[in-house]
């Protein structure tokens, strides 16, 4: 089936898998072909799509996609894989989103609503980046 992710930066993916998972609202969802129309919201986490039975795991924000038996399209306010993520950027707004959710009372609904936007879609990008891009350990020292 054909899978196009889009963000209104750039269009992050187009091509044929042969299954996507997407972080739903109600959950997390397997997408196969054949599958029943569909459009569902999508919401910060971790999208997989499958292709020739390898994975790729993208970070997602939110959005919608819209599911057919043949397409799926995903547009999404996020999407970036493993390696296009900073890690200390992406902890750092993490930390920024929690430091400033302590002072709920200061921030209307408005303002606390788009901190735990910003908060949720941090934590996808961690989540992302630390189970899915391979960390380089130091070398030992050798003493000659």
């Amino acid at each position: 089936m054909q899978l196009t992710i889009a963000t209104p930066e750039k269009k992050t993916f187009e091509g044929e898998v042969d299954q996507v998972s997407l972080p739903t609202t109600t959950g997390q969802i397997t997408v196969l072909p054949g599958h029943t129309s569909l459009v569902t919201q999508i919401s910060p986490g971790e999208l997989i799509a499958v292709q020739k039975g390898k994975d790729s795991h993208l970070a997602v924000g939110f959005g919608f996609a819209e599911i057919s038996a043949k397409n799926v399209s995903v547009l999404t306010d996020l999407a970036e894989g493993a390696a296009e993520i900073s890690e200390k950027e992406a902890e750092e707004a993490r930390k920024r989103a929690e430091e400033a959710l302590k002072d709920k009372e200061r921030l209307s609904s408005e303002e606390y609503a788009a901190v735990a936007a910003a908060l949720e879609k941090s934590l996808a990008r961690l989540r992302v980046k630390r189970h899915h891009y391979p960390r380089t350990t130091p070398k030992a020292e050798t003493s000659a």
